[in-house]
């Protein structure tokens, strides 16, 4: 059913475009799942680094790891309009890819809400790929953070959605 108080397709605008947050109040409590990914694409030196633990820094993914969790629990502090969300889990994995010379990052995020988990899964997976950036700059600061993206999501009134 359309909202009529916002005839556009952007929920976080009024009527009258003024930014907003979204009334989620009336949206049934179901489980929300988001999934995210992202990869940081290094010289092969410093993917080395990485797998043998060795970095100056530490153990750059276990680090990179908790970062993403953190960020997924802040996330409403840093979007503006996001809602805070009772996350009932987080989970951030790593995938060496040495024939590329790059990590993948998978975040998901849970939670049972009115509101969708995506921005957590997102955030997570851009704070993990920044936190391995900061660990690794002082020896390759080429490296290269793409691909975020959305890849599931699953809960609430817009059903699924797989990319």
């Amino acid at each position: 059913m359309p909202d009529t108080k916002n005839p556009s397709p952007l929920t976080h605008f009024d009527a009258q475009g003024q930014a907003h947050m979204v009334d989620v109040a009336a949206k049934a409590s179901t489980h929300r799942v988001a999934v995210a990914q992202g990869r940081i694409t290094m010289q092969p030196a410093t993917l080395a680094l990485i797998q043998s633990g060795s970095a100056k820094k530490g153990d750059v993914l276990g680090i990179a790891r908790i970062a993403g969790i953190q960020a997924a629990k802040k996330t409403s502090d840093l979007i503006p309009l996001c809602h805070p969300i009772a996350l009932t889990r987080v989970a951030v994995e790593f995938d060496i890819e040495a024939d590329t010379h790059s990590v993948l990052c998978r975040a998901t995020a849970e939670c049972t809400g009115q509101t969708g988990v995506e921005m957590e899964a997102l955030s997570a997976v851009s704070v993990a790929l920044l936190t391995i950036y900061d660990m690794c700059k002082a020896v390759d600061r080429g490296m290269v953070m793409d691909g975020v993206r959305l890849m599931e999501k699953r809960g609430g009134k817009s059903g699924e959605f797989v990319a």
